[in-house]
């Protein structure tokens, strides 16, 4: 079994980075090399711009290249609770941009040639009693009625058309939902950034930010400086660098997936005969998929923990008894790949994209960043050019979580609330 994700493990090398010294200015310096940061300087330069961007490690090999591969519009909380906290204007907003997020990526995807496996497939969210689905009834009315004519539910009797198990009371069908390879798919954006003379340097982490006037900074690498008339910063966690103000607003928590060895065609259309992307509404949560190469990719929380090594072994543990619970029909497969990595949650698990200090940043996903994050990456490259009206964030605020200051040290606390609240089916 190996222990690095699937999708960076069978994804092409990035041959195209940047050889010249760090040093000289930029229109634009993009700090993180993962969805947000890619995109962004992708449409950038596109346009002309002269920008550099800046990562700690390689192009989307952080939560980019670790997460289950979904491409999902529709966001994570019930759409009432949304229009409640939010209000009915910037709901609507928020929830059409992941609509049109998953367009954002099929998009690059063809005007690139990304070669990433992109196939729209509907996403299939499940209720596990029938209180959960009669909420989704109500819950798709309400969608359907205020922003997306599109959702729409399976009754419990028709749900094994959709997923082969017997624990479930129903679905809801989000059919403009996606997959992708995402690691062929970040490496496809960063060659085609470079083919329109993006300079991309991997292992350059961000070591200081000088600010020189309303916008312009010197961005300090342990290999040079360059000064930028702007600065963006898409750094996900940013758990080191002088990123202090991000990280007290977001909570990095672990996620982890397994693959399982390849398997023949019976046997996936036994699971998920549709194909569909898949989300378990319960407790931790679980999320799985078909690969292009016929595995299943299982993932989900697992435990509220940081991901290592020897944690990252354990939820994949965790993993496969869910899988095996739910899909019988996959007790004796083997797992070919089980890894873990860290997402950005913010508080009330909605992204924020804005300024500070003269920089623009967007960040915080929340375990749906490979179609949102994608789409803002292109929304910053609109707010340099001064279209601060394309976020569908703006008019959310940020405090601090009180008594974070960047290591969660609350998390075991989160995971056993979770584990009660899922043992208690509530």
């Amino acid at each position: 079994m190996k222990t690095v994700p699937y999708w960076l493990d069978t994804r092409p090398a990035f041959t195209s980075g940047a050889k010249e010294p760090i040093a000289g200015k930029a229109d634009v310096v993009v700090i993180g090399g993962g969805f947000t940061g890619l995109s962004c300087a992708l449409a950038v330069a596109k346009k002309g711009g002269d920008v550099v961007l800046l990562e700690a490690d390689v192009v989307g090999g952080a939560a980019s290249g670790r997460n289950g591969g979904q491409c999902n519009t529709g966001f994570f909380h019930d759409y009432a609770h949304a229009m409640k906290r939010l209000g009915r204007d910037a709901a609507r907003q928020i929830y059409q941009s992941y609509n049109d997020a998953v367009d954002t990526v099929e998009r690059i995807v063809r005007e690139e040639g990304i070669d990433c496996s992109f196939r729209r497939v509907g996403k299939l969210k499940l209720a596990v009693s029938p209180a959960a689905f009669e909420k989704f009834k109500s819950s798709a009315e309400l969608i359907n009625r205020e922003v997306d004519p599109d959702v729409y539910t399976v009754p419990g009797s028709q749900i094994h058309e959709e997923i082969g198990s017997d624990l479930f009371h129903g679905g809801m069908i989000y059919p403009k939902s996606a997959m992708l390879h995402v690691g062929r798919f970040t490496v496809g954006m960063a060659e085609a950034a470079a083919r329109y003379g993006a300079r991309i340097h991997e292992h350059t982490p961000v070591v200081g930010l000088t600010r020189l006037d309303a916008r312009r900074y010197r961005v300090e690498t342990q290999k040079g400086s360059v000064e930028a008339n702007q600065v963006v910063i898409a750094t996900g966690i940013s758990a080191k660098g002088p990123f202090a103000y991000f990280r007290r607003r977001i909570v990095p928590v672990g996620s982890f997936v397994i693959a399982t060895g390849r398997l023949d065609q019976a046997t996936v259309d036994s699971v998920i005969p549709k194909h569909r992307t898949v989300s378990v509404a319960r407790g931790l949560g679980h999320y799985y998929r078909i690969s292009p190469d016929n595995r299943i990719i299982f993932g989900g929380r697992a435990q509220f923990a940081v991901s290592s090594p020897k944690v990252d072994v354990k939820g994949g543990a965790i993993l496969l008894r869910s899988m095996r619970e739910i899909h019988p029909q996959l007790r004796d497969v083997k797992i070919d790949y089980c890894w873990g990595g860290m997402i950005e949650v913010t508080r009330d698990r909605f992204a924020r994209a804005g300024e500070y200090k003269g920089m623009y940043f967007s960040l915080g996903y929340s375990g749906s960043g490979v179609q949102e994050a994608t789409h803002m990456g292109t929304i910053l490259a609109r707010m340099i050019d001064g279209e601060k009206e394309a976020n569908p964030y703006r008019t959310l605020s940020w405090p601090p979580i009180p008594g974070h200051f960047g290591t969660p040290w609350f998390l075991p606390l989160v995971d056993v609330y979770y584990k009660v609240k899922e043992k208690f089916g509530r």
